[in-house]
Parts: C-alpha cells; structure tokens; sequence
C-alpha cells in the first residue's frame, strides 16, 4: 500500500464556494487560466510535500458548504476556505466557521482590495486567523503552509 502523506501529518479541510469549480474558464483576468482541476492537484501536491493532508471540497450551496464545515470539526485541525461570493454575506458560514473553533484561513485568488467596493466587506474575515488575497491561485498553497505552521506551533 502506497502511503500517501506521513504518519501524523497535519489535516486540512479545503473549501471552495461557489463558481470556484469555473476556475481557468470564469473571468481569466482575475482568477487566472489555471482549471479547477489543475489547481486542486497543486493544492494536493504541495500540502504532501510539506507533510500536510487536504481534503477538498466544492459547492455552490451555502448548506453543503456549511455541512463541510461541520464535518471537518470531526478530523481537520485547521480550515482553509475561498467563501467566493458568500464572503460578503453569509452569516450562516461564519457563525459555523466559528464554531469549528478550528483556525481558519480565509482565501481569495484575486485581490479583493484592488476590485469592486463590495468585494472589501468580508463578514468572514473577522473570525478568521488570517486572510491571504490576491496571489492567484497560489493562495492556497500560502494559506496550507499558514496553517500548518500554526498547528505546527500550537503542539509545542
């Protein structure tokens, strides 16, 4: 049997919302030419490289997104989460996000700051570790090696 990550390594639910499964076809300006599938296989390869399993989910529901949440408090020690639109609005996310009382990294490909007015209002961002925007879809790979320090650091 092939191990795919080490033993102990560190767990990670990875969530993407909604329109992020149109990653390398939606708006390639801002989100880049990268396919929803190119960028979970980095997401996956780089997190075993650096002793970090993911488990990645997608939806454009905020109930299955909320659902992931809940699931993840049962095995994940950390979150990382691109919310997509419901960044702006989704109480019910956030109140579950909380509630995982797990550390959590909120992520946008574009850079939210440099966009449209609405896109600056995070109701997320405040009960989150920390936030990481506008790297493209390197983002991710920034925020699994952000939270592995901090469970890294949370174990001393």
């Amino acid at each position: 049997m092939v191990q795919l990550t080490p033993p102990g390594a560190i767990k990670v639910s990875v969530l993407h919302g909604p329109n992020l499964n149109l990653l390398g076809v939606r708006d390639p300006d801002h989100y880049g030419k990268d396919d929803f599938d190119q960028v979970n296989k980095r997401i996956k390869e780089y997190a075993k490289s650096i002793g970090v399993e993911v488990r990645i989910f997608q939806s454009n529901s905020e109930g299955a997104i909320i659902d992931a949440i809940q699931e993840a408090r049962t095995w994940a020690e950390a979150i990382v989460i691109n919310p997509g639109a419901y960044t702006h609005y989704s109480y019910a996310i956030r109140d579950a996000l909380a509630d995982s009382r797990l550390p959590v990294i909120e992520v946008h490909v574009s850079n939210v700051y440099a966009r449209e007015e609405f896109r600056r209002n995070s109701v997320i961002a405040p009960i989150c570790t920390g936030q990481i925007a506008g790297f493209g879809t390197r983002s991710y790979l920034l925020a699994i090696e952000a939270v592995k320090g901090l469970v890294e650091e949370s174990h001393r």
